[in-house]
């Protein structure tokens, strides 16, 4: 669903606007609503402007707005426009009360699975990320050197510092155009894409050295349990890349991380190759995401979800 949207022109009359993302935000998610917040309070100066996000990783705090995220979701508002971006409705947490309440509603993302929620829709499936579809929406000539390090942010992280193969030319262009405002593109990379605590290595290497090789060594599974993270003193943001180390196994063509989040109940997220097309597999689930990149939640023992997912897996692989 690619319908071209004027943000402008939705907004012209708005004095009330709001944007939100999924929950557990990522660095796309956090690129595309920062990006997007820091342009409509340049260019709607009159209108008041919020932005509803789960606490972000602390690793995104350099950019511009951070301080403004609103995580606690306890404004009685009722918006004029209401950006969803990143995800569907039903992904948004607690800020979905202010899309169901909003005048007008404007959906964009990237997703395979969403068909789009919103009066005003923006899906292009084959994009980088939403952060690049933010881009596409923006007047490049009110762009400025803040607005494109949040942007220039959300599209790494969605694009593995471009190695992924939703990276395009048309990608690399836009990542062309914003690096040229001048800010330092590599320490970006470093402190928000490689760097981790000492915590997060820890985990992460507990999570690798607990990981165990099934199918003939093509598939891999690595799990943590909530004793686990609280011995450790981790949160499910600390888990970010635990699933991508796991998918660069060599001989891999399907990774699997999960985390407990409850009693029989698991976060699971998947990377794969083009062996494996893990979107139809977590949407099954009532999950989604992209071809080679998708989560879910499943309910369950930890063996009784991998013999699930399992089964989906091997139906794709030997097809």
């Amino acid at each position: 669903m690619n319908e071209f949207i004027n943000i402008k022109e939705i907004c012209k009359d708005a004095k009330k606007i709001a944007i939100g993302g999924h929950i557990r935000p990522d660095g796309d998610c956090v690129g595309s609503t920062l990006g997007l917040y820091q342009y409509l309070k340049k260019t709607m100066p009159k209108a008041k402007v919020d932005i509803y996000l789960e606490q972000p990783a602390e690793i995104f705090n350099t950019i511009k707005g951070y301080a403004d995220i609103d995580s606690k979701f306890q404004k009685e508002e009722t918006y004029d426009v209401f950006f969803a971006l990143d995800c569907a409705k039903d992904r948004l947490g607690d800020a979905m009360k202010y899309f169901e309440t909003a005048g007008t509603t404007v959906n964009i993302d990237h997703h395979i699975s969403n068909k789009g929620c919103g009066k005003y829709n923006y899906i292009v499936q084959d994009a980088s990320s939403a952060s690049e579809l933010v881009f596409d929406l923006m007047e490049e000539s009110e762009i400025d050197v803040e607005i494109a390090k949040a942007i220039y942010t959300g599209m790494i992280h969605d694009t593995g510092v471009f190695q992924y193969s939703n990276t395009s030319p048309k990608t690399l262009r836009i990542a062309a155009k914003l690096i040229a405002y001048g800010f330092d593109f590599t320490e970006i990379i470093d402190q928000t894409f490689y760097e981790k605590t000492y915590v997060q290595n820890q985990i992460m290497g507990r999570a690798l050295l607990e990981s165990m090789l099934f199918m003939d060594g093509r598939c891999i599974v690595g799990m943590v349990d909530q004793k686990t993270m609280h011995f450790y003193g981790v949160v499910p943001k600390d888990l970010d890349g635990i699933v991508s180390q796991l998918r660069v196994i060599k001989g891999v063509d399907c990774a699997i991380f999960m985390y407990e989040t409850g009693t029989l109940e698991y976060k699971v997220s998947m990377r794969s190759n083009d062996k494996v097309d893990v979107a139809k597999i977590a949407a099954f689930y009532g999950g989604g995401g992209h071809k080679k990149a998708a989560g879910c939640t499943v309910n369950g023992t930890f063996h009784d979800v991998i013999n699930n997912l399992s089964k989906s897996i091997e139906m794709q692989m030997f097809s």
